[in-house]
């Protein structure tokens, strides 16, 4: 895997969470054309649906439309990719206390677990507000496991 020009893809979006699946299906077509495992293609989707489902249902304080973008490149061993938006500041890496999932059994609302699960199943999640915008990038290994 190498690191062209032809390895990256640039997804806009609005903030619909229709959307969202658009997204997913597009980020598997480019994984797949590049051999990218899918166990990697899955938990970077996963991260990303819950990242742009958080700033699409919490973000605006308006019902305007926004433009979110999902970049997506193949940086050599790693998917790297970036979702800039222009909603509320809001840092995915430490806003939310790990919940306490052991507490938390039952109760219908359970706040963040996906943030959670974002931090844990990525490689590097890194978060930077620069003009107005949270930039939120995400490093996911994409190695071939050489046991299997």
């Amino acid at each position: 895997m190498n690191g062209s020009a032809d390895d990256a893809i640039d997804i806009p979006l609005a903030n619909d969470l229709r959307e969202i699946a658009g997204v997913a299906a597009r980020i598997d077509e480019f994984c797949s054309a590049r051999q990218v495992p899918p166990e990697a293609a899955y938990a970077v989707n996963l991260a990303i649906d819950e990242l742009l489902t958080n700033t699409i249902g919490y973000g605006y304080g308006d019902d305007e439309p926004h433009r979110i973008a999902v970049i997506v490149r193949l940086e050599g061993e790693a998917l790297v990719v970036a979702i800039v938006d222009d909603g509320a500041a809001f840092d995915p890496t430490r806003a939310v206390p790990e919940p306490d999932i052991e507490a938390a059994l039952g109760e219908p609302e359970l706040g963040g677990l996906g943030l959670l699960l974002v931090n844990r199943t990525m490689d590097g999640v890194e978060y930077h507000r620069r003009a107005g915008c949270n930039i939120v990038i995400l490093t996911k290994g994409v190695a071939a496991d050489p046991g299997g």
